[in-house]
């Protein structure tokens, strides 16, 4: 590991909004912010561009950008303390180990902004929009959450659109190519890191927001398509 990763890592240690594989976290987010404001999660946030963006959109809301690289995490803590932004904070972990750190209910709504789509149909499994990640999610989510999902791969896209069919959840926004809107939605003009490196590629960006069904979901009994299918609409 080079000089300057191993130097951002000491550094979080000492960051009061950075948590580490925190212990005895859930439903105490409240506690660590001082107030009773909502909390949203940014996942596989990198620099957490979109738990900066948001949290300066909407500084009467909490936010946390998740991700276990810490030397990404860093950028973003600095930037939240430089600024100040009191509202953004950083935990580094797995994310499949979300339910350690969050009680049921706590979590308003989820971010997923250019995750990597993981285009091996043998990974589809570490999709963070792949039924077994909406499992984990679905008791940590408040009442009317929902799950935003922002990415350039039409592959990641059209699986989360067969994810939703299969998984009986609601899409309440479709939009195949943000940057053709007349008007683009304020939360949506937030750009990450990766996002401007995209754009400047001439690649599209695409965004789905939807909601998970009431009942719970039992991952290994849903029937998914193929990523052939799911590009194809087979589904």
């Amino acid at each position: 590991m080079g000089q300057k990763k191993l130097q951002r890592f000491a550094e979080i240690e000492t960051f009061p909004n950075v948590l580490i594989y925190p212990e005895g976290m859930p439903g105490k987010w409240n506690e660590f912010f001082k107030n009773d404001h909502s909390v949203t999660l940014e996942l596989a946030c990198g620099k957490g561009d979109y738990t900066l963006g948001l949290a300066r959109m909407y500084p009467d809301q909490n936010f946390i950008g998740v991700d276990l690289k810490g030397n990404r995490i860093w950028r973003g803590a600095k930037t939240a303390m430089e600024e100040p932004l009191p509202n953004a904070a950083f935990l580094r972990t797995q994310i499949d180990k979300l339910n350690n750190y969050f009680a049921e209910g706590e979590i308003k709504d989820i971010w997923i902004t250019f995750p990597d789509p993981f285009l091996r149909q043998s990974k589809a499994k570490k999709r963070l929009t792949h039924p077994k990640f909406l499992q984990l999610y679905q008791p940590l989510l408040a009442p009317g959450a929902t799950i935003n999902l922002k990415t350039d791969s039409l592959e990641l896209y059209t699986f989360t659109k067969a994810v939703i069919a299969a998984t009986g959840c609601k899409t309440l926004t479709d939009i195949d190519n943000v940057y053709a809107l007349p008007e683009i939605p304020p939360v949506l003009r937030i750009q990450t890191y990766y996002e401007g490196m995209h754009l400047e590629d001439g690649r599209t960006i695409r965004y789905l927001q939807f909601q998970l069904p009431a009942a719970p979901l039992d991952w290994r009994s849903i029937k998914l398509p193929s990523d052939e299918e799911a590009l194809s609409g087979a589904y």
